[in-house]
């Protein structure tokens, strides 16, 4: 049977009582099965006393132990001891111990069944280790007793502090709160055992933050404890909590935490404005929306609470200023509202209000959330340009107006106390043609060229005013120009009409339907009248219908048409408008005699042949035939001899020098430059013009003007004037490309210092010349000699 038994031990009881040390068998009435202890009958009793002769197994008398934590001693902490009936004392028992823990944290002395823990033991870590126990013979190694398992349970000591988990924690509260308003709610959890003793009953205290709050000592929860709180006097407060165990009692272990508190705004301040009176100026050419200036009331609230609203409550330029509210910075912002003028008020006076638009009501004691301030703004004089009365023109003229016709009185005035004097004057960008001219000081508007509407119908042009004392002080305004329709032109074929009649036709047969067009717009629409004209009003052979509907039908009059006899007809119709005046024009339809099929289908014309004739032999073809070939071969032949004419002439070394003709055809700037200078364009520039000799190494940094010259200005051989001309052309010409080039001119001819350098007139002036230094250039220039008449000394041409 096995027993179990726990001595005292004064180092590891700590004062909590004496220890009871377990022998043998509990009680004689009970017996031990499974670990647990029942009382015996009678009947039970005298059985046992038969059966403890016989070697029997026992079950564990107790299967508990308990052993404190933290033991910080320097031997074993003996944890109890565990015995079998079977052992007689004399060693051949042998103990084993297994499970958790052991030969780690707890080992067995296998002769004497002691138990100690050899480590540190933590309740918070392990509460509790299950271990078995079996008892074997020392000799053999066979068990004495089956394995049992027992229980090593930690017993709890106060070792471990409360800890916030969630700290350190943040909370806020709305200022002004009354008393107990919650604000959060602290946790402190103890590792300690619950069950056992005070080690884990904590209790809430504040260490700092009072006045202003309080914590409840069991839950936790923080509260305000002081009434009107101010944000804008203190925003932050620090509290510090502590949480202590043994529910407070001296010897308790406490742990802390810091709650930071905000207070949050609400609106308990009014805005006010720091300045009572403001002063600004603005010129009085600001334009519409311009800034003036800026006003602040300053409110000691944030976010929402310091929104302000600014509006103009009084003062006598309500509607010439207005004020806006920048969220961002909330100012308020004085624009213009409409345009300024100092000649008719020089200051205004304004009213401002800034308002809160957001309050609370439990606050409104505190207010009026609003205030006012007065706001003098001084209207600067400007030099301002002229302006028209009105700002915009309309004109309608009939396009037959006479030219110097006044159209329109332009009018413009200095709006300064000065009162200028103005000059008008028409912006030519907007009036490229040159249709209108404006008189300087009156500012007529009138006609300068025919108009006409059915090249421009409308104008729009700029009339500009100057002040006469300050040319740059300019006003503009736009004079919109309609030029209303007069019956100016006749009508006319919508397009060339061209039609055929059948040899065969039968009178009254349409031949053609004919319309016109008018470039005149009349308000009533167009109309057209046909009739054939005067000279064919009797025509024999065709007659017109007016359709009324502005077309007209060729009908033939008769029958029996003949090409022999008459292959084209010429009807002349006259085409009338219903203007005032009427205007007519007549327009010719050219009517050819076909021949047709049964089914009316042209076979052939004599103007335009639509089938090839039949009776077309095969000789006839081979003869035009022939004629191409003939025709192809000649112009072959006239391009051939053209090349040949351009190619240069190269002389052969090994021909005869007198057989060949050599010909100089350049001059300019040397025989690798003949293209560089056309002396032709200095002479003739019309001609010039026709013939445009581009070089083909270079491209000309700019293209000659001599094609641009004037007819008026044609010059004679006189260079000078030449240049002459072409100045006058820069200055006339606004479209001459470009307008600051510099343009050399390098001549020869009368007006130079060297004369004229040309051998043209050489036959007369230098007549007496003598070539005879040719005969000595060698036989390349033999040929050159002869032509010049040198000769040898014997006389003879050499």
């Amino acid at each position: 049977m096995w027993t179990s038994g726990r001595m005292s031990n004064a180092k590891n009881l700590l004062g909590l009582g004496i220890s009871l040390y377990f022998w043998g068998l509990m009680d004689l009435t009970t017996t031990v099965l499974s670990g647990s202890a029942r009382p015996l009958t009678e009947g039970q009793e005298d059985n046992l006393s038969d059966k403890l002769h016989q070697r029997m197994k026992r079950s564990w008398v107790w299967n508990q132990f308990f052993v404190l934590e933290e033991y910080t001693g320097t031997d074993p902490l003996y944890v109890g001891k565990l015995h079998s009936d079977m052992d007689r004392g004399d060693g051949s028992i042998k103990y084993i111990l297994s499970g958790e823990g052991a030969g780690i944290v707890f080992t067995i002395d296998d002769t004497t069944g002691d138990i100690h823990a050899i480590q540190r033991l933590d309740r918070e870590e392990r509460s509790q280790y299950t271990l078995r126990a079996q008892a074997l013979d020392r000799r053999t190694g066979r068990p004495m007793e089956p394995e049992s398992e027992f229980i090593i349970k930690i017993q709890d000591i106060n070792d471990n502090e409360p800890k916030f988990l969630d700290g350190p924690y943040v909370a806020s509260v709305p200022e002004m709160s009354p008393v107990g308003t919650s604000v959060i709610q602290v946790t402190a959890t103890d590792a300690d055992d619950p069950t056992y003793g005070n080690s884990a009953r904590v209790v809430y205290s504040i260490l700092q933050g009072q006045p202003y709050f309080s914590v409840d000592s069991r839950t936790g929860l923080i509260r305000t404890a002081l009434m009107n709180m101010d944000r804008e006097a203190k925003e932050y407060y620090e509290v510090i909590i502590q949480a202590k165990d043994m529910g407070g009692q001296l010897g308790g272990l406490a742990g802390t935490t810091t709650v930071n508190i905000t207070l949050s705004d609400v609106n308990d301040n009014p805005p006010r404005f720091p300045q009572k009176h403001y002063q600004m100026s603005v010129l009085e050419s600001a334009p519409v929306s311009s800034t003036v200036g800026r006003v602040v009331a300053k409110d000691l609230d944030e976010g929402i609470n310091a929104e302000m609203k600014y509006s103009l409550v009084d003062g006598d330029g309500l509607d010439v200023f207005d004020i806006n509210t920048d969220p961002n910075y909330q100012v308020g912002i004085i624009t213009v509202r409409k345009p300024l003028s100092f000649e008719s008020k020089k200051s205004y006076t304004l009213k401002v209000e800034g308002a809160n638009p957001h309050l609370e009501m439990r606050f409104l004691n505190l207010g009026p959330f609003r205030d006012t301030t007065t706001v003098h703004i001084s209207v600067e004089d400007v030099d301002e340009p002229p302006v028209f009365e009105p700002s915009f023109y309309f004109v309608e003229v009939p396009e037959d107006v006479e030219i110097g016709t006044t159209i329109q009185i332009i009018s413009a005035k200095d709006p300064d106390m000065t009162n200028n004097s103005i000059r008008y004057s028409i912006d030519r960008s907007s009036d490229p043609g040159r249709f209108f001219y404006v008189d300087i000081t009156s500012g007529a508007l009138m006609t300068a060229r025919p108009l006409d509407r059915e090249d421009v119908s409308w104008h729009n042009i700029t009339v500009l005013a100057v002040e006469l004392n300050n040319p740059s002080q300019v006003g503009s305004v736009s004079v919109t120009v309609k030029v209303l329709d007069v019956n100016d032109n006749a009508p006319e074929f919508a397009r060339f009409y061209e039609g055929f009649v059948c040899e065969n036709a039968k009178a009254g047969q349409l031949i053609q339907t004919v319309s016109a067009i008018d470039r005149d717009d009349p308000q009533e629409g167009q109309h057209f009248y046909y009739s054939l004209a005067p000279e064919a009003a009797n025509n024999p052979n065709f007659t017109l219908r007016d359709n009324q509907d502005n077309t007209a039908w060729i009908l033939t009059r008769r029958s029996g048409f003949r090409q022999h006899e008459q292959n084209t007809f010429y009807l002349p119709i006259l085409i009338s408008d219903n203007g005032r005046p009427m205007l007519s024009s007549t327009g010719t339809l050219t009517v050819h005699v076909c021949s047709c099929d049964d089914d009316g289908m042209v076979m052939s014309c004599n103007a335009e042949a639509y089938v090839l004739p039949v009776s077309l032999s095969r000789g006839a073809l081979i003869a035009i035939l022939a004629c191409i070939f003939v025709l192809l071969v000649l112009v072959l032949l006239i391009l051939s001899m053209r090349r040949q004419r351009k190619q240069p002439y190269i002389i052969d070394e090994e021909e005869n020098i007198h057989e060949n003709i050599v010909r100089y055809d350049d001059e300019g700037g040397g025989e690798e430059d003949t293209e560089a200078f056309d002396i032709a364009a200095m002479w003739n520039p019309r001609e010039a013009q026709l013939v445009v000799k581009n070089r083909q190494d270079m491209l000309p940094e700019i293209e000659s003007l001599s094609r641009y010259v004037p007819q008026a200005c044609v010059m004679d051989n006189n260079v000078h004037n030449y240049v002459l001309a072409k100045l006058y052309e820069a200055d006339m010409d606004l479209w001459a490309p470009p307008f600051d080039s510099l343009q050399t001119y390098m001549f020869e001819g009368n007006g130079s210092v060297a004369e004229s350098l040309s051998s043209l007139q050489s036959v007369t002036t230098d007549s007496d010349q003598s070539y005879d230094y040719l005969t000595d250039w060698g036989p390349r220039f033999k040929k050159l000699a002869e032509m010049y008449g040198a000769t040898d000394s014997s006389g003879a041409l050499w």
